[in-house]
């Protein structure tokens, strides 16, 4: 850390509130609803709602999963998936939110116990806090590096899906009978025409837990079984189709894979072999291109069960030569679509790798050059960081004092109106439980509390104490 920064811990920089408030009553998305709903991981925005009550918008602001550590810069209007997170906001009008929000992507803790994380821990962790105008210089330089990275993400993440579309116009082609031309007929079947099923050999998922030989043989399935008997062990080639609704019908895994050699299987995969004629490589195929939405029963845990699964129709050439033949020309094809997607996976591996180090540059005090440290001085505004923190922390202080006088004041009615309305018709200044309690905020204390800090900040109040008592007076 360079010698004109100063060591401090997150809890200086951001407070939290509690998400209870602002938690989603009904999960009924849609893309058309205006509110976004989020989480603090990777999918962010779970969906949208037209809930118009309990929404949060003291922005700009951090989420923090509590029990991940993930968290996301959030500069718009929301509300929120559960309970399992803090709202992080800025402790004081001087601290840059997005320096601190910076801070936190290269300054972690392991997250390996099921606990929650904010106030026991990640609040402690210490960061290097530069002087005001060097932060922001920080951030507008990340900014600018980040945006041609981010362009570069996107445009490779768009190609992944384009592959995604490609290869499924290329099943769709081979199952049409359009990328080959086949000397037999097409026929078309039910699964249990075409194959023979081994779905008693399965493990029972209510097997006692005796003997511990998962290790010798290839395991598939939700949960691992640790005890079964030889008779339950496969050994051959053989088709397995997966029985989790939700995961075929968000195609997350393939929906049928080709397992040969010995393994073993619990209630949560199909297992077949094809009859003769019939070759496993093009049902394999011909699976996985299609789309199973009316074959899946159930809602809360969906399923592909095996009455539905036997009575699926599968249309293949009457020859197996023409079934291999159709196979190859899809190998071919899709292998190329590997190899595309492996370049694009180590790209995207590599530019998170550059993020990071950029970033681990930046709150190290490397990322501006000597010139523009210097010009960081030279502007009008330049403090030290000691000299910033300690005003930090003492906006801290202030603002604790504050919420302690109102909590242990007595009621008082008053009429409920707007904080600005009642100060005007008291000659400006008021105390500031009598404030609280005649506001329209009476029933909402941390509202209340949020509210006294924008109008302090946009220079609207003041806060004036004598001993224990404070008064808020308008500007």
């Amino acid at each position: 850390m360079r010698e004109d920064w100063i060591e401090c811990k997150l809890e200086d920089l951001l407070d939290y509130e509690q998400p209870t408030k602002y938690i989603i009553q009904e999960e009924k998305y849609n893309d058309e609803f205006p509110i976004p709903v989020l989480t603090a991981g990777k999918s962010f925005i779970k969906g949208y709602t037209n809930e118009d009550f309990g929404i949060f918008d003291n922005l700009p602001t951090i989420i923090f999963d509590d029990f991940t550590t993930a968290s996301q810069f959030v500069n718009f209007k929301f509300k929120v998936k559960s309970s399992a997170m803090k709202i992080l906001v800025p402790t004081s009008k001087l601290v840059n939110l997005k320096f601190a929000f910076g801070a936190m992507q290269v300054n972690k803790v392991r997250s390996e116990t099921h606990k929650r994380y904010w106030i026991s821990e990640y609040s402690k962790l210490s960061i290097g806090l530069p002087p005001l105008v060097e932060q922001r210089a920080i951030v507008k330089k990340l900014e600018s590096l980040f945006s041609s990275l981010d362009a570069g993400v996107s445009d490779l993440k768009k190609a992944q899906q384009q592959l995604k579309i490609y290869r499924q116009a290329v099943l769709k082609k081979a199952f049409e009978g359009e990328l080959t031309k086949t000397n037999s007929d097409w026929i078309i079947k039910r699964f249990e025409e075409c194959t023979v099923s081994f779905n008693g050999k399965r493990v029972p998922l209510n097997r006692a837990t005796r003997a511990k030989r998962q290790g010798e043989f290839r395991y598939y399935g939700a949960t691992e079984i640790v005890d079964y008997i030889d008779d339950y062990i496969f050994d051959g080639e053989f088709l397995l189709i997966g029985e989790d609704g939700a995961n075929l019908l968000s195609k997350s895994k393939p929906l049928s894979f080709i397992v040969d050699g010995k393994f073993w299987v619990n209630n949560h995969a199909h297992i077949f072999k094809p009859n003769d004629n019939i070759s496993i490589r093009y049902l394999n195929a011909y699976f996985n291109s299609l789309s199973l939405n009316e074959y899946v029963t159930g809602t809360a845990q969906p399923k592909l069960t095996k009455f539905n699964l036997c009575k699926i129709p599968v249309k293949l050439p009457l020859e197996i030569s023409d079934q291999l033949l159709i196979v190859k020309e899809i190998e071919s094809r899709l292998s190329i679509c590997d190899s595309i997607e492996q370049n694009i996976k180590e790209s995207l591996e590599k530019a998170e790798a550059l993020r990071q180090s950029v970033l681990k540059k930046a709150f190290e005090g490397n990322l501006l050059t000597l010139k523009e440290r210097k010009e960081c001085k030279l502007a009008e505004d330049y403090e030290p960081a000691s000299v910033l923190l300690e005003k930090i922390k003492a906006a801290k202080e202030a603002s604790k004092s504050l919420e302690k006088t109102i909590s242990r004041k007595p009621k008082i009615k008053m009429d409920k109106k707007e904080i600005l309305v009642l100060l005007k018709e008291n000659n400006n200044e008021m105390a500031v439980n009598q404030l609280w309690k005649g506001s329209i905020y009476e029933n909402d204390i941390d509202t209340f509390y949020l509210k006294l800090k924008e109008l302090s900040e946009q220079g609207k109040i003041s806060e004036i104490k004598n001993g224990k008592e404070v008064t808020i007076k308008l500007i």
